[in-house]
């Protein structure tokens, strides 16, 4: 089984939470050849060179290759270079874990949430991603909101 691992890879937080993703993947499913771009200095040492041909060449083949994405949406919007391989991937009818960790999830029921954004859609206490890119997940995936999740989610596709 192989599985890609889709996020931003510029910040430190976005590397640390990588790290910590394919860790806990490679842990769990020790069979699992997993791609982290953000691992192939072929493509991603930033003190050398790499065309976009290059870059997009060298993810394509690991898409391609790959039976599940596993997609971190965390970020003020998602990452860009995620929503392509999302919608890249999509295309294949394979599945893909969406992992959505951000707290503003919490109380999507709570009265005086849901009454301030009736009264003013400014006062949005959640958070909005492109439901475009979100509908591609759920045709063949689903959406978490932990590693733990997404690990178990990944476990149950094997």
């Amino acid at each position: 089984m192989k599985a890609y691992l889709a996020n931003g890879l510029f910040s430190l937080g976005d590397r640390y939470v990588n790290e910590a993703l394919a860790r806990q993947l490679r842990e769990a499913l020790p069979e699992l050849v997993l791609y982290v771009p953000q691992e192939n200095p072929a493509i991603n040492d930033k003190s050398a060179f790499a065309a976009s041909e290059a870059i997009a060449s060298a993810d394509l083949e690991a898409l391609t290759a790959s039976d599940v994405l596993v997609a971190v949406l965390d970020g003020v919007e998602i990452d860009a270079g995620v929503a392509a391989e999302i919608g890249v991937f999509s295309t294949f009818n394979r599945p893909i874990i969406g992992v959505f960790t951000d707290v503003r999830q919490q109380g999507t029921t709570h009265p005086e949430k849901l009454a301030i954004l009736q009264q003013d859609p400014t006062e949005n206490q959640f958070v909005y991603r492109n439901l475009f890119v979100i509908g591609l997940i759920k045709q063949n995936g689903v959406i978490v909101s932990s590693i733990e999740e997404a690990v178990k989610a990944v476990k149950a596709v094997i």
